[in-house]
């Protein structure tokens, strides 16, 4: 099956995402506009709330190791998880 054209491919590291997006300047515009458009696009950070929760270690070592491969604070990726398996299940019904 064909990829659809300016379909956003998978990435296998943040760089190589980062160097699609940037020789892909149009194809960011054109998403930039359509969120515009279909009123999705979200201006600042959203509100946050503090939270305390309790995770094996095992994970919080995983995540460590996972974030760093990807440059990023292991909180940060841990956030970043969460936030995509929500949005998974709530568009999942």
């Amino acid at each position: 099956m064909p990829k659809k054209k300016n379909a956003v491919p998978k990435f296998r590291t943040e760089a190589e995402e980062a160097a699609w997006w940037d020789s892909h300047p149009d194809f960011l515009a054109e998403q930039f506009e359509k969120a515009a458009r279909e009123g999705t696009l979200q201006r600042g950070i959203p509100k946050s709330k503090a939270v305390t929760i309790r995770l094996p270690v095992r994970d919080i070592e995983a995540a460590q190791k996972l974030a760093e491969r990807k440059g990023l604070r292991y909180q940060t990726y841990v956030k970043m998880l969460l936030h995509q398996a929500l949005e998974k299940e709530r568009l999942a019904g």
